[in-house]
């Protein structure tokens, strides 16, 4: 009896991140030993999408209404700061996205995996149909911006129209004034907390749709898949630490942010965000070293949970990535044009989850599925996304934390502890000046 609760105890104890990979493993040998049993193992996989679908329209409205329409209150007093916090959000965000393009482009570590389209899968004849088919124009893209119906949109898990709804509808929610507002604003909230709970339940399940995806994936493709796959793992690490040498370190000298200090004030949370893979587990931490770093509270409280929803450095250069490596390995070749609506498309649909543990997924699920590229991709990618939602959650920490100091500086108001100058790497050719002075 003892022993069964000892056993109950460590399984209890053991994290969901550490079941995903034991699955994953198990997965793997599984499919590498029985190939032909592992053909039936996929039915799992398509049930967790399935779920994992179900999300991503009641997430999205939700969280983009609340980040829209939730400061209405205070817009005058911070509407300066809220312009500047956008501008900086989508510039770097956008450089993001570039990134990650590149990074995938220049790797291509899609190459070699086998899926296919979403067309061929229904049968061989319809692709053909759709091969003749008048392609869709530039003008049919831009009508598609504007839905029609949102539950139409909603059903249809078209996340472009459902983030353009929720920006139009959150903006006209936040010049509404008294109970009426109120009121809406508390059930997008609520709805908000519950689908985040929601996620969590359905992330619950997790470990068997890894498992048997890639039980799948290497009976059907055979373990030579798992290259490919470590190709993406170092893809993004690698997109990612070129984003934070490239473009955080200049944005450091650029607004006179003392470089070995910020990364030594982020350090703990975001060795805490890298493990728990969740940037909310690492707030509290991240608001009070922010604001001893120098960032004042009406600051940083204000552009950190803004940029847990509008700012996420890392899981916007992971969707790029990842949304490119699925088109690679459906073999589907998108032109530069077509690379760059994928962009937009991912530049708005970023904007609309707040950082929960593997809630890129979703956005990545309803991308895929908006251009027409295999849901199965996601299954793939599930087998190694605790590896990747660890390294893309801390940058997205840093990121957010960024945010605020370059917010502080911009605003007049970042107040930096005059003793520990000398501690610091680069000091910029302007506080040199200032101190030969």
């Amino acid at each position: 009896m003892d022993l069964v609760r000892k056993i109950w105890g460590v399984l209890h104890r053991t994290s969901l991140t550490r079941w995903i990979v034991i699955a994953m493993i198990l997965g793997i040998l599984f499919g590498w030993l029985f190939p032909k049993q592992a053909a039936g193992a996929p039915i799992i996989s398509d049930i967790f999408l399935h779920l994992i679908k179900c999300i991503i329209a009641p997430l999205i409205f939700s969280t983009l209404v609340v980040g829209i329409a939730g400061h209405s209150d205070d817009l005058k007093a911070v509407g300066r700061l809220a312009i500047k916090a956008i501008i900086y959000f989508e510039i770097v965000t956008t450089l993001a996205l570039l990134v990650g393009l590149g990074a995938v482009n220049l790797v291509k570590p899609g190459a070699g995996v086998q899926l296919k389209t979403a067309d061929e899968q229904k049968t061989e004849d319809a692709q053909k149909l759709a091969d003749k088919s008048k392609q869709v124009t530039f003008k049919d893209q831009i009508e598609h911006l504007a839905p029609t119906s949102i539950f139409k949109a909603g059903a249809e898990n078209d996340v472009l129209q459902v983030v353009i709804y929720a920006i139009i509808f959150g903006i006209a929610l936040a010049r509404v004034k008294g109970k009426p507002r109120q009121t809406m604003l508390d059930f997008f909230e609520g709805l908000s907390e519950v689908m985040f709970k929601f996620t969590g339940v359905v992330m619950l399940f997790a470990p068997f749709g890894v498992g048997a995806a890639m039980a799948g994936t290497i009976g059907k493709n055979g373990p030579a898949i798992l290259v490919s796959l470590g190709k993406l793992i170092f893809t993004l690490y690698g997109a990612l630490a070129v984003f934070i040498f490239c473009v955080f370190v200049p944005i450091m000298l650029l607004f006179r942010i003392p470089v070995r200090r910020f990364f030594s004030t982020v350090r703990e949370p975001a060795l805490l965000a890298f493990s728990t893979a969740s940037s909310e587990a690492a707030l509290p931490d991240a608001l009070r070293l922010m604001e001893k770093f120098g960032v004042p509270r009406r600051i940083v409280s204000f552009v950190l949970p803004t940029g847990y929803s509008f700012n996420l450095d890392g899981s916007t250069l992971y969707l790029s990535l990842a949304a490119m490596f699925v088109a690679q390995a459906a073999g589907k070749h998108f032109s530069f044009a077509e690379q760059v609506f994928i962009l937009l498309t991912l530049m708005l649909t970023s904007k609309g989850v707040a950082a929960v543990p593997r809630a890129s997924l979703v956005i990545l699920a309803g991308t895929l599925a908006t251009f027409k590229l295999p849901i199965e991709g996601v299954a793939v990618i599930l087998g190694v996304d605790a590896f990747l939602d660890m390294a893309r959650t801390s940058v997205n920490l840093v990121g957010n934390c960024l945010a605020s100091a370059v917010m502080a500086r911009w605003e007049g108001e970042l107040k930096l502890e005059p003793g520990n100058a000398s501690n610091d790497v680069a000091t910029t050719a302007t506080e040199a000046q200032m101190s030969s002075k």
